[in-house]
């Protein structure tokens, strides 16, 4: 009988129990989702609601990224299940394990943490080859943060109105875009709220960016709201999904 291997930890330290390369997975973060989906397709067995890519993905939906249908992940029967420390609760990451389910989670505020990330669960619970598009993704956001060119704010909510803040994802991959991420009350945490007129203020920002997720933002809602700053939409997918959204973000946002 072949000796179970020592057991892994995910990006938080805890262990993660598999014998054996994950073949059957479930994914609570559509980040990682779209990342496994683009790698090994045949090992992704479920996925939330909010897992919206590749646009046909195929797999059992086990409700939302806050709110998961533990019954329905269970009974899927995963080798693992891959979770967010942002995107998902404690509580349900808990009651998983105390199901006996090994979950892996990721603890993401950085585009290298990201790639670091992505490449130890592939590699190590998966034991998959590093695809093609992790390495054009560290090719592409390699290098020094640039010096910042311009301030932009980042709404993520309205009423109450909450934008990006630091340390996140998004703020350090709007840096090595050369944008500085501003806005907010300093030190009320990494989405703190702010009065919007405070933030339609040239002497704040030079910009507003304005995702279509997690609140989506369109050209009838949300532009009106700054008179004196200028906005722009754009896809909250590539300001916030780590993955293959990555290539596709370091072309989009050096197009802007």
């Amino acid at each position: 009988m072949a000796a179970t291997r020592a057991p892994l930890r995910d990006d938080l330290g805890a262990p993660v129990p598999l014998a054996g390369p994950a073949r059957r997975v479930v994914s609570l973060v559509p980040s990682l989702t779209e990342a496994l989906a683009a790698t090994c397709p045949d090992r992704l067995v479920g996925a939330t609601d909010w897992c919206t890519h590749p646009a046909d993905l195929d797999v059992a939906r086990v409700r939302g990224t806050k709110n998961p249908d533990l019954a329905a992940v269970a009974a899927l029967e995963p080798d693992l299940v891959v979770a967010n420390k942002e995107e998902n609760r404690e509580l349900d990451v808990r009651r998983m394990r105390e199901r006996g389910l090994a979950v892996w989670v990721t603890d993401i505020e950085t585009v290298p943490q990201s790639l670091a990330s992505m490449a130890r669960l592939l590699g190590e619970a998966l034991e998959i080859p590093e695809p093609g598009w992790l390495g054009e993704a560290r090719d592409a956001w390699s290098g020094p943060v640039p010096a910042p060119t311009a301030r932009v704010v980042v709404p993520v909510w309205r009423d109450p109105w909450m934008v990006v803040g630091r340390p996140t994802f998004t703020a350090d991959l709007l840096a090595r875009c050369g944008y500085e991420v501003v806005g907010g009350e300093v030190g009320t945490g990494r989405y703190p709220s702010a009065d919007v007129a405070s933030l339609d203020d040239p002497a704040l920002a030079d910009l507003v960016l304005l995702p279509d997720e997690p609140y989506e933002f369109t050209a009838a809602d949300g532009p009106e709201a700054f008179a004196r700053v200028p906005t722009r939409l754009v896809s909250g997918r590539l300001l916030t999904w780590y993955g293959p959204a990555l290539v596709e973000a370091r072309i989009s946002l050096d197009r802007e």
